[in-house]
């Protein structure tokens, strides 16, 4: 097998495991969510399908698009979602991976105007600041808009009343930006919930920037 075609194949296997992980976790629902991938410096990228179930998805299910939106692979409908990869993918050379799931926590303290803060390490040092995106339609120009706007430097974003969708130079580290989010949303939450929540120190996030 020619190695690039290898590299494809086990992108799509990473990208139907990543899938599947945020199903188990309760991350995205039945039909809900959708992930992307492409190899370093490629101009098209492979995506989840519309509305098959997201806990166990086959190779064959996913969808080839170029970055003019148009279907180059596969037989099935891609996500509603592709304006949203294809301008993060425009907008940010640095990324190879874009995951977006509909986090239950993280989500609801948006909707609650309760901003991310550092209260744990992941969240000071991994997360960085949080942006909300403003409320746009789900698969709409204007959403793929929104995000760009807010994507600059942010490694995860909140949108408003939908979800959180996490970037990264691979699956791993996108993946890694949702679950992290979820960890730090819940931790929050419970600080809230039981008393005040006791940020990092400002002194102690400089050391992030140095280490």
């Amino acid at each position: 097998m020619d190695k690039q075609v290898g590299l494809e194949e086990e992108m799509k296997r990473d990208i139907c495991e990543t899938m599947a992980a945020m199903y188990r976790r309760g991350l995205i629902s039945a039909t809900g969510g959708n992930v992307s991938a492409k190899n370093p410096g490629e101009k098209e990228f492979w995506i989840t399908p519309h509305g098959f179930f997201k806990g166990d998805l086959s190779t064959d299910d996913l969808v080839k698009i170029d970055m003019d939106g148009r279907i180059v692979g596969g037989a099935e409908n891609p996500s509603i979602e592709v304006p949203m990869h294809r301008a993060i993918y425009r907008l940010r050379p640095d990324v190879n991976a874009i995951v977006h799931a509909h986090n239950p926590i993280a989500t609801g303290l948006a909707l609650a105007g309760i901003e991310i803060r550092p209260v744990t390490v992941e969240a000071a040092f991994a997360l960085g600041k949080v942006p909300v995106v403003r409320f746009a339609l789900p698969g709409t120009e204007d959403l793929a808009k929104a995000v760009s706007r807010h994507l600059t430097g942010a490694k995860v974003l909140i949108l408003q009343n939908h979800g959180v969708v996490g970037v990264g130079a691979n699956l791993i580290e996108a993946q890694a930006m949702v679950e992290k989010l979820e960890e730090v949303a819940v931790t929050q939450w419970v600080a809230h919930t039981l008393g005040k929540p006791l940020p990092i120190p400002k002194r102690y996030l400089g050391l992030a920037k140095t280490c």
